[in-house]
């Protein structure tokens, strides 16, 4: 039983990184909870992305900028922006809301509070890391980012050098750092800054074992099952599954990223990534994520492997994968002169976007017993931990580090 605001039991839909960490936060403040999620390899883009904590990313993407630009980045110009037209019934509604939702004063409204959950984001990484005994896997290094014309380095470094990038800041890389990324590569680097104050994870996959570990350890419990529905009944969050069985919790949280909408009613769409990986010897062990801005890629050094990530496609969840995407990719890095020792294995996954580019946090004003988390698009990992804690802390009755108001799914209803 609920006592005093405060629910006893949860079930929490979904095992991505948003799932986990929002499972630990209420697990911490004594909820006894359950992940529901199939048992399925580690597929999404929880695990599949460039492991960039992005919190120089205070703007969304939700922006007349982004509209002016997006001719100029289609995939057929050589860009990242993929709208296939076999899927324009489900990116094409999705791009009259986001036009609605790049209004200047959405904008601006929107840009607040993003940087203020943004500013959270690596205090709750390393509170969360440290608790599961994973701080080792969280560097705060910064990145690169490199332009390889003139033209588009004097560009990209105003852009950059002059946009709002919350607690972060940028600088003209150092002439050692230069020489350094001009060793990584064959391609002519002509510009090149250095973030300051982002981060990364340096193991996506171990980060998912540490957190599965510590979720156990606090007393949680896994139920390996498909939610079909998410519902509330006597005050109380009733699922039930697609082996016909049932489970009831004080509360639900919808966190199933990109499936997310088939739980409960938004308008979110698939906005899907490609990358390609392998064993990269000769790329130094402690680089710093480097984003090659003219080809729109970020490569980010892991553990074991190299990984080179782009693209934003906007389709179906399940629509089968583009291999035009990978063979660029791989095409990129002929072009750069990066080599591997084993040939490139290819992923594609869905980041879960909402038309306005925030995420969805909250609970449902009509249904108390059912809340969410998704909807977090390029910032999934990013936000994971702030978003884990200020969830939690709500739906205990206590005041979140950082309003979560901007975030209610209500707004799509006004």
């Amino acid at each position: 039983m609920a006592v005093g605001g405060h629910p006893a039991t949860a079930i929490v839909v979904g095992d991505g990184v948003i799932g986990l960490t929002a499972a630990i936060a209420l697990q911490v403040r004594g909820v006894a909870t359950s992940i529901v999620a199939p048992d399925d390899p580690w597929r999404g883009a929880s695990w599949g992305n460039a492991g960039h904590i992005a919190i120089e990313q205070v703007e969304p993407l939700a922006s007349r900028a982004t509209i002016r630009s997006a001719p100029a980045r289609l995939f057929g110009r050589g860009g990242a922006l993929s709208l296939p037209a076999r899927e324009i019934a489900t990116w094409l509604p999705f791009g009259l809301r986001l036009a609605r939702a790049s209004r200047p004063d959405r904008f601006a409204r929107g840009t607040a509070a993003l940087s203020a959950l943004l500013a959270t984001a690596l205090p709750a990484w390393r509170r969360l890391t440290d608790a599961a005994d994973a701080g080792h896997l969280l560097r705060e290094d910064g990145h690169f980012v490199v332009w390889e014309t003139p033209e588009t380095a004097a560009k990209g470094r105003a852009h950059w050098l002059g946009a709002d990038t919350g607690t972060a800041m940028f600088r003209d890389a150092t002439a050692d750092e230069r020489a350094m990324l001009a060793a990584l590569v064959t391609a002519p680097i002509a510009g090149a800054i250095r973030c300051l104050g982002s981060g990364q994870i340096a193991d996506t996959a171990a980060l998912g074992e540490a957190l599965h570990r510590h979720f156990v350890a606090l007393g949680g419990r896994f139920v390996r099952g498909t939610v079909r529905t998410v519902d509330e009944a006597d005050g109380r969050a009733a699922l039930t599954l697609a082996d016909g069985g049932g489970l009831d919790a004080d509360v639900a949280v919808v966190a199933a990223g990109a499936a997310s909408a088939a739980l409960i009613a938004a308008p979110l769409i698939a906005e899907r990534g490609y990358h390609v990986e392998a064993a990269a010897p000769d790329w130094p062990g402690d680089m710093a994520p480097v984003v090659f801005e003219d080809r729109s890629m970020i490569v980010t050094r892991f553990a074991h492997s190299l990984r080179a990530a782009s693209f934003v496609e906007f389709a179906r969840r399940t629509t089968r994968p583009d291999q035009r995407k990978w063979d660029r990719l791989s095409g990129h890095l002929d072009a750069l002169g990066i080599r591997f020792s084993e040939p490139l294995r290819p992923w594609m996954g869905a980041r879960p976007t909402l038309p306005d580019y925030l995420p969805a946090i909250g609970r449902d004003a009509a249904r108390p017993a059912i809340a969410y988390a998704f909807g977090h698009q390029h910032l999934g990992l990013t936000l994971a931990a702030t978003t884990g804690e200020a969830l939690a802390a709500t739906l205990c009755g206590a005041p979140p580090a950082v309003d979560l108001a901007p975030f209610d799914l209500a707004r799509f209803a006004r």
